[in-house]
């Protein structure tokens, strides 16, 4: 599973989360999620409902 999709499933299920708590709870580089939350958020995937903290529209 690509990380973009691991994120994605992970904020589904999730309160809004911080890009390093979503690292910690993937177990892979922050670097690497925040790249991946910058893309989500621009293919309007994800949103961020306060600053600095991610989630998906419900």
């Amino acid at each position: 599973m690509e990380l973009q999709e691991k994120i994605l499933n992970l904020l589904k299920n999730e309160d809004p989360l911080k890009s390093g708590e979503i690292a910690e709870k993937l177990g892979v580089d922050k670097a690497s999620v925040d790249k991946k939350i910058k893309k989500l958020k621009t293919d309007e995937k994800i949103i961020s409902p306060k600053r600095c903290f991610y989630s998906v529209e419900k």
